[in-house]
C-alpha cells in the first residue's frame, strides 16, 4: 500500500484507542507500515499492552527493526513495562543485541523495572554499570522538578566557578540588571541580559546558567569553557524542545543534540547507558555527561555563586 492508502489515515501519535486500531486492522490496515514506519514500534511507545499484543499477532516478525532497534527496545527505553511484557509474551527476544551492544533485557536491569524478564545466568550488569544506575537515581532525585523552558545551562568538568569566570573574561554583573531580569526578563533590555550568566561550583566541576536564555550554549562560550576538558551545553527551547551541544578542548564536537531523548544509533555502550538512565531528564543528563554531581538544584535554578557579565563579542564564532 502507499502511505496514503495504508489504512492509517488520521492516526497520529496517540495509539490508545484499541477498538479503532482493531477495526482498521480488520479492514486491511497494514500492520507493517504507518507513515513509512512500523505500527508496532509506535504502539510500543504510545499505545497499550492490549494494542501491542493485537499488532504483534499480525506482523511477520515481532523483532523487525526500525532505525536499528526492535519494538521491545522502544518499550523498555520508554519505560512502558506492560508493553514490554506483552512483546516478550508474543515472542520478542529481550536479549537481542542492539545499540551499543546492549539488549533491551540487559538495559532494563539498570532501570526501574529490573524484573521485566527472566534473566539468563550470563546476563548481568557490571559493577561500573550498577554504580552508574545508582548515581543517576541520586542525581535525578537531588535535582528534583522545576520549570526549565527558556533556560540555558553549560556543565563543565573539572573546573570551578572562579576558573570558568576567568576563561570567559567575565566581570561582576550589575545588581540592578540582574534584578530586572529575574523579575521580568521579557521587559528587560535583551541585548544586556543575554550577556548575564550565573556561575556555580559543584562537585565535579561547575555550572553556567541563564534562566532566561541560551547564552551558556553559544559556541563561543562552550569553546572557551572546554579548553583542556569537556563541556555540555543545553538550551530548553520553548518552541522546539531541548537542544544540546558538546565542546571538548576548545572545539565543538556535537551540535543539535537532544539530551534526555534516549539512546542513538552511533552511541557508545557508555553513552547508551547514560542516555537511558537520564531519559526525560535533560538537566540531569547534561550534568552527568560532564561528571557533575550537584547535591541539590541550586546550581541550576539559582541563586548562583556569582552573577557575571560576558564581554561583548560574537559568541557564534568559535
Amino acid at each position: 500500500m502507499s502511505v496514503q492508502g495504508d489504512g492509517w489515515a488520521g492516526i497520529g501519535w496517540d495509539w490508545k484507542d484499541h477498538d479503532d486500531i482493531r477495526r482498521r486492522l480488520d479492514r486491511g490496515a497494514d500492520p507493517e507500515a504507518w507513515r513509512g514506519r512500523r505500527p508496532l514500534h509506535r504502539a510500543a511507545v504510545f499505545g497499550s499492552a492490549e494494542l501491542v499484543a493485537q499488532l504483534a499477532r499480525r506482523v511477520a516478525d515481532v523483532d523487525a527493526l526500525e532505525n536499528g532497534v526492535t519494538a521491545l527496545w522502544e518499550a523498555v527505553v520508554s519505560r512502558k513495562p506492560d508493553n514490554a511484557r506483552a512483546l516478550a509474551a508474543a515472542g520478542a527476544d529481550p536479549w537481542r543485541r542492539s545499540l551499543g551492544g546492549w539488549s533491551p533485557g540487559r538495559l532494563s536491569l539498570a532501570g526501574p523495572t529490573s524484573d521485566l524478564f527472566t534473566v539468563p545466568p550470563d546476563e548481568h550488569l557490571t559493577d561500573t554499570e550498577r554504580a552508574a544506575a545508582q548515581d543517576a537515581g541520586r542525581l535525578i532525585a537531588a535535582l528534583g522538578n522545576f520549570h526549565w523552558d527558556g533556560a540555558g545551562l553549560a556543565c563543565v568538568a573539572g573546573i570551578d566557578a572562579t576558573e570558568a569566570i576567568r576563561r570567559l573574561e567575565a566581570t561582576p554583573a550589575p545588581a540592578d540588571t540582574v534584578d530586572a531580569a529575574l523579575q521580568n526578563p521579557h521587559t528587560a533590555e535583551q541585548d544586556e541580559i543575554l550577556r548575564i550568566v550565573g556561575v556555580t561550583s559543584v562537585p565535579g566541576g561547575c555550572a553556567v546558567t541563564q534562566p532566561w536564555g541560551y547564552a551558556p550554549k553559544m559556541p563561543g562560550v562552550l569553546t572557551r569553557l572546554s579548553v583542556g576538558t569537556v563541556c555540555y551545553g543545553l538550551y530548553a527551547n520553548p518552541k522546539s524542545g531541548n537542544q544540546g551541544a558538546i565542546a571538548r578542548d576548545g572545539a565543538i564536537e556535537g551540535w543539535d543534540l537532544h539530551p534526555g531523548g534516549g539512546p542513538h544509533q552511533d552511541d557508545t555502550p557508555e553513552e547508551v547507558l547514560t542516555a537511558y538512565l537520564h531519559q526525560y531528564h535533560a538537566v540531569a543528563f547534561t550534568c552527568a555527561f560532564a561528571g557533575l554531581r550537584p547535591t541539590g538544584p541550586r546550581a541550576v535554578v539559582g541563586p548562583p555563586d556569582r552573577w557575571v557579565r560576558l564581554p561583548e563579542r560574537d559568541y557564534w564564532k568559535h
